[in-house]
């Protein structure tokens, strides 16, 4: 009984987390771009500088006419969201926030997290395909093709990480990191979060469903709370990338002085704010920079990381 009340809790923290910390992104990105851009931001929902936008956000979706096309293949078009959704929710589940602080501690949690990751596409490519849309089939593509393009230097600047450690254990990984992996796997750490960035089709790589485009991608024949998952899970992806960068290059929970679940989050929110400062920062890609940019120099990047990382595993046994 005690077992089965354990990993209840563990599972009804997770899915806490889940529903609360994108919402607390979601509003750091508000008011973050808000003074990065010089205007005022949500100021009036909740009262308090707005504090109840993304809330308010929510119940305006559920409100909004749930609208399917006629021509539209009705099942894969109500689960696409699902599909793009439930991964990061699987992923929570074996990203440790502190010594024993994790949903389950798999032996292989490093290649179950890409594995699962790498589902989100195919909700991408679900909502375009069932969209019976022209528009939304090609923006479906070009979603996946970013995704597919982007998954290799991830994979690689991830596989660095499992050999410093010798371990593909996501506690054994934070319990084997030392100060000095920084400057170690720093190339690694660039390339996995860019890569993770375009993944997340978080500007400047949100060419599919930029705002400059005819349509959203293969989200264009959406509307109400199937939309509003979209959007979800785009920022639940910004907290697992932030997550996992903690958990593989920056030491998890280890840190001076605080409880080490503290450090992981105070870590996590720092990388977020990173990815919503590079929304604000940086220009958009054209689609054959964003390839050059994966081919040209984040595979090769990737590849020179895991070099240089079985270089110094060498002499240093």
């Amino acid at each position: 009984m005690a077992e089965v009340l354990d990993v209840a809790l563990r599972l009804a923290v997770i899915v806490i987390a889940f529903l609360t910390l994108p919402l607390i992104v979601g509003q750091t990105e508000h008011k973050a771009m808000a003074h990065m851009q010089s205007r005022l931001g949500p100021m009036y929902a909740g009262g308090f500088h707005g504090w109840a936008q993304l809330i308010a956000d929510g119940v305006k979706f559920v409100q909004k006419e749930d609208v399917i096309p006629a021509a539209a293949d009705r099942r894969v078009f109500s689960l696409a969201p699902a599909v793009a959704l439930v991964p990061y929710l699987v992923v929570m589940i074996v990203i440790p926030v502190g010594p024993g602080l994790i949903g389950a501690d798999l032996d292989a949690g490093l290649f179950f997290v890409l594995a699962v990751m790498g589902v989100g596409v195919l909700g991408s490519i679900m909502a375009g395909w069932s969209s019976a849309n022209k528009y939304s089939v090609l923006g479906g593509m070009r979603s996946a093709a970013q995704l597919m393009s982007y998954e290799l230097p991830l994979v690689l600047a991830a596989s660095s990480v499992a050999m410093a450690a010798g371990t593909l254990s996501l506690p054994g990984i934070v319990e084997a990191w030392q100060w000095w992996w920084l400057p170690w796997q720093a190339i690694g750490a660039v390339v996995f979060f860019v890569a993770g960035l375009a993944e997340l089709r978080r500007p400047p790589f949100d060419m599919p469903i930029a705002d400059s485009e005819i349509i959203m991608g293969p989200m264009t024949e959406y509307t109400g709370i199937r939309f509003a998952l979209f959007m979800l899970s785009e920022y639940v992806g910004i907290v697992v990338l932030s997550a996992l960068t903690t958990v593989l290059f920056l030491g998890g929970w280890q840190g001076p002085l605080l409880p080490g679940p503290v450090w992981t989050l105070l870590k996590v929110f720092a990388l977020a704010f990173v990815v919503i400062w590079v929304r604000v920062s940086f220009p958009r890609l054209r689609a054959d920079q964003l390839q050059k940019l994966a081919w040209l120099g984040l595979v090769p990047a990737a590849l020179l990381q895991l070099a240089l990382t079985g270089v110094v595993k060498v002499l240093a046994g």
